[in-house]
């Protein structure tokens, strides 16, 4: 895979004339974490809603996300995590950039030696339960920003940017 470098702030320096959002990097106290060994990484948005149900997310990260990056509403749940380190496995296998989790991961030691970015709020060792429930490719609101499928987002240590059209190849 070729990939451009990218900083998140250059992005935002070098698009003034663009309406790009950032996510807030903190809400109520929550901040967001990077979990996965790829640090930088960024794509076309595609979005899941969930509340302590994984099911969307196992199935989305189990189809072909080349060049794609699988944005979670897990409505800030601490109870449960909504990946670890079988369904980061199964998104690096098919070539998913990287997973945004506005909630949990566990199994961190093994995602972090994924080739996969991962971004969420915390960890917390406790699976979620899988009842089929969730919404694709829906509005979804958090950290001050709306994402919609399609969308950009472009990832770092610094922070996270989305935009409407495609900034680099990332």
């Amino acid at each position: 895979m070729v990939t451009t470098a990218f900083v998140t702030c250059d992005l935002l320096d070098d698009h003034p004339e663009l309406d790009l959002q950032v996510v807030s990097p903190s809400m109520d106290g929550k901040f967001f974490k990077s979990y996965g060994a790829r640090k930088t990484f960024g794509g076309q948005v595609v979005t899941v809603k969930c509340f302590e149900d994984n099911s969307r997310v196992k199935e989305l990260l189990a189809t072909d996300g080349t060049g794609k990056v699988l944005v979670v509403d897990g409505g800030a749940s601490m109870r449960c995590a909504l990946m670890g380190d079988l369904i980061a496995e199964s998104a690096v296998k098919n070539h998913w950039n990287g997973v945004v989790i506005y909630g949990c991961v566990r199994d961190v030691d093994a995602i972090a030696e994924l080739d996969l970015g991962v971004h969420a709020l915390a960890a917390i060792p406790q699976k979620s339960n899988r009842k089929g429930v969730g919404e694709v490719d829906i509005s979804l609101h958090f950290g001050g920003v709306t994402i919609q499928s399609g969308h950009y987002l472009y990832a770092d240590n610094n922070g996270i940017v989305i935009a409407k059209e495609k900034l680099v190849d990332a």
